[in-house]
């Protein structure tokens, strides 16, 4: 087998890295068909420069897969149908398994209702929130989407985990080009990007993170134990206790503290909650209009005026589609987390032939 770096990043051939994480999962019992498209979902994170959800996520999946805390055969039911709006119980299936089903509701019941919503209960981790939005939009409806998280920030001045940093992903259809998507976490960094630094030997900057009393940190460990800070302070935790009671509230389902730790006991079910929102411009009149002025005010955002030192200006979405476009065949991965992979499938029993096609990666 071909030596891997041992330390900074490789860039992994794409179909190779689906290959090999497909059969991780599928390895954990996941059905081949959701096995690959989790794995498409986490690696397009890596091909969009957003490392913190793409496969450094696979061994923490397969660790909650064999403990049973994820359902590795998803059986998800209809709780509430109103039409319009729908609760679906995700039974602890893969998040992204249970986000498509959301997905398919909402293309559906949006096209035809003009607005549609989905939440979702004892849901899982479903990777990123824009990757969901933008399947969305690219169908030609508004998307929103959320997920609330176990607490990992305090309120303004407080010194105890109260509610998560529960993402939101924005996005709107274009006449031309990929969709217009915003995408965030309502703390000022994710979870997974101090993990990241803390694999990597670095501190993280400042405004960042606490330590467990409250002090502003650069150490990513005093971070993890600690917690992570509100976007823009009070904004931030304001919108993060909206975004959890829609969640958890709408569905039924958990909130705040209800919500348990993503890296805590493998065997205890995270049971987040999600909420999908559609909006089809068809109802409101707009259907021609709607994507050509998105398109217009795109165009401003990138003409507009650069200050010194500033090569390029970017609308929503798009550093996300460049990089996409650039990694589409190979994407860098950390070389710890190549390690850690490639051990998680020889654990799984994974074909080495399947392992040789990413090790053979390039730095």
């Amino acid at each position: 087998m071909s030596a891997m770096p041992t330390s900074g990043s490789a860039r992994v051939p794409v179909a190779a890295l689906v290959d090999l994480t497909a059969a991780i999962f599928a390895a954990a019992k996941v059905p081949a068909a959701d096995a690959r498209y989790a794995a498409e979902s986490l690696i397009t994170a890596d091909c969009e420069g957003i490392g913190s959800h793409g496969v450094m996520l696979v061994s923490m999946y397969v660790d909650r897969l064999l403990a049973g805390s994820i359902a590795p055969v998803a059986t998800i039911s209809t709780v509430h149908d109103g039409g319009a709006a729908i609760v679906l119980d995700a039974h602890h299936c893969l998040g992204q398994i249970s986000a498509q089903e959301s997905v398919r509701l909402l293309l559906e019941r949006g096209k035809r209702h003009g607005l549609a919503s989905v939440a979702v209960r004892n849901g899982f981790h479903f990777g990123t929130a824009g990757y969901w939005a933008r399947q969305i939009a690219t169908e030609g409806l508004v998307a929103m989407v959320m997920s609330n998280t176990r607490p990992l920030m305090p309120p303004p001045g407080g010194s105890e985990r109260i509610v998560g940093n529960n993402p939101l992903a924005l996005a709107v259809p274009t006449a031309s080009g990929p969709a217009l998507i915003t995408d965030m976490a309502m703390s000022a960094t994710a979870m997974g990007r101090v993990r990241l630094a803390q694999s990597a030997g670095e501190a993280i900057p400042d405004g960042w993170a606490a330590d467990d009393t409250g002090q502003p940190t650069t150490d990513p460990a005093a971070a993890i134990k600690g917690m992570l800070l509100p976007a823009a302070g009070p904004k931030g935790f304001g919108l993060a206790v909206l975004i959890d009671l829609l969640c958890g509230g709408l569905s039924g389902g958990a909130i705040a503290g209800e919500v348990k730790p993503l890296y805590g006991d493998a065997a205890q079910p995270y049971g987040c909650a999600h909420f999908f929102l559609a909006i089809d411009p068809r109802a409101f009149g707009v259907e021609t209009t709607f994507p050509a002025r998105v398109d217009q005010f795109a165009d401003t955002i990138r003409s507009a005026r650069r200050a010194a030192g500033t090569d390029r200006l970017y609308a929503p979405g798009d550093l996300e589609a460049a990089r996409r476009e650039q990694n589409h065949e190979a994407c860098p991965v950390p070389a710890d987390v190549l390690t850690s992979l490639t051990a998680c499938a020889t654990r799984l029993g994974v074909a080495a032939a399947v392992i040789e096609r990413v090790t053979c990666a390039t730095p």
